[in-house]
């Protein structure tokens, strides 16, 4: 039986960012399924704040990965590059493309209508509050909804949603609801499988955020938090890990001088070992998660399947994920109810116990172990139906 060819098409496949997470595990476990994966995407390095390039070819196992030279830029996240004569000349049987509202999202699928093939769309939660915007992208956003979304998403053979909160604003946009496909981000099965270090009793109780160091993450309103905590717990200290973003690190370098917080906040660079992540998680007492928005926040999901005390803003992101009985919700931008929930969360209690045996067993569903079977399922289903129609 030969190989079906799948390629994944992404605006980034180098440095810190959360698109590139899910097609990486999505293409590893796809390809010990015994697919043949290929990955288009732009040559932009990301996390880092600053413009840096990665290689144009590169592998991981089997795949091969190919990087092309953006040609502008709109907004931090949309780059301009074109792989069509490429994907032609690598003829795949279905294409799955990352992210709504991309140049390379909607030339993927002009390229699957000219193959004759399948084209997935994955979403990855696009629709911020418009108050998260500049006018110039709020007016962009309308444009390509209106001109361009409304004409092209159910010409997608199937959308996979990676949070179930996106589904109103798709029906908004005219999508039929059997082309929707619940089909969230996963972790690694080690986060499962590795045993629970227990953390020693300690005075100094540790605080940690894990993940992109940017102005979406709020980490003012953190900082602030820990300087009102401060002044009832001194046994206190916040590890912020992750890439930050050169003039986001002065600017909260800034605050935690004002706030006289130095000697309670750690910087620590970025953890790319699944093991080294696990052990910082794991010798950490509270996961907070600030952010003004999230798609759908991998971290919190790692951090709830190490039976960790969750604290995450109520972000639409954070609130599908944790309720009353599996963590902690504060109300984003409010320092005095996130530290309010930090010291709820620190107590020795029977509650808490249960709030971080409940958070693990939410969180076992989003193992790539589960997830990769229902997506080779549809997969499959979807090159048949096509070589089926094609006959």
């Amino acid at each position: 039986m030969r190989k079906i060819k799948i390629l994944e098409v992404s605006g980034f496949s180098a440095g810190i960012c959360g698109v590139w997470t899910r097609v990486r595990n999505e293409s590893e476990r796809l390809s010990k399924l015994g697919y043949e994966i290929r990955v288009f995407t732009s040559n932009i390095k990301r996390g880092s704040g600053k413009i840096e390039y990665a290689p144009t070819n590169d592998k991981l196992g089997d795949i091969k990965i190919k990087r092309f030279k953006t040609k502008g830029n709109f907004g931090e996240n949309t780059y301009f590059w074109n792989f069509s004569k490429d994907a032609i000349e690598y003829s795949p049987d279905i294409i799955i493309c990352h992210v709504y509202r991309q140049y390379f999202s909607t030339q993927a699928l002009k390229i699957a209508k000219k193959l004759n093939i399948p084209c997935i769309l994955v979403t990855h939660a696009p629709f911020l509050e418009k108050k998260l915007r500049s006018r110039k992208l709020n007016t962009a956003v309308w444009i390509y909804d209106k001109f361009i979304g409304k004409k092209i998403l159910n010409n997608y053979s199937k959308i996979f949603i990676i949070t179930k909160w996106e589904v109103p604003s798709l029906k908004k946009l005219g999508v039929k609801e059997n082309k929707i496909i619940y089909v969230p981000n996963g972790i690694p099965e080690d986060f499962f499988n590795i045993k629970i270090l227990k953390t020693k009793i300690k005075k100094e109780k540790e605080i940690l955020f894990l993940g992109r160091i940017a102005p979406i993450k709020d980490i003012e309103t953190l900082l602030k938090a820990l300087s009102l905590i401060k002044k009832e717990n001194k046994n206190i200290k916040l590890n912020l890990v992750g890439p930050i973003e050169e003039n986001y690190k002065k600017i909260l370098d800034r605050l935690i001088n004002k706030l006289k917080i130095k000697d309670l906040v750690k910087f620590s660079p970025a953890v790319f070992d699944i093991k080294e992540k696990i052990k910082i998680m794991d010798n950490s007492d509270i996961y907070v998660l600030p952010s003004k928005r999230e798609g759908m926040p991998q971290s919190l999901i790692e951090a709830m399947s190490r039976e960790k005390i969750v604290i995450t803003s109520d972000c639409e992101g954070g609130k599908e994920l944790v309720q009353e009985n599996n963590g902690y919700i504060f109300k984003v931008g409010s320092s005095q109810d996130l530290a309010k929930k930090i010291l709820e969360g620190l107590i020795n209690s029977k509650e808490n116990k249960k709030i971080r045996e409940n958070a693990r067993n939410s969180v076992k569903k989003f193992s790539w172990d589960v997830l990769i079977k229902r997506i080779d399922s549809i997969l499959k289903q979807e090159v048949k139906k096509n070589e089926s129609i094609n006959k």
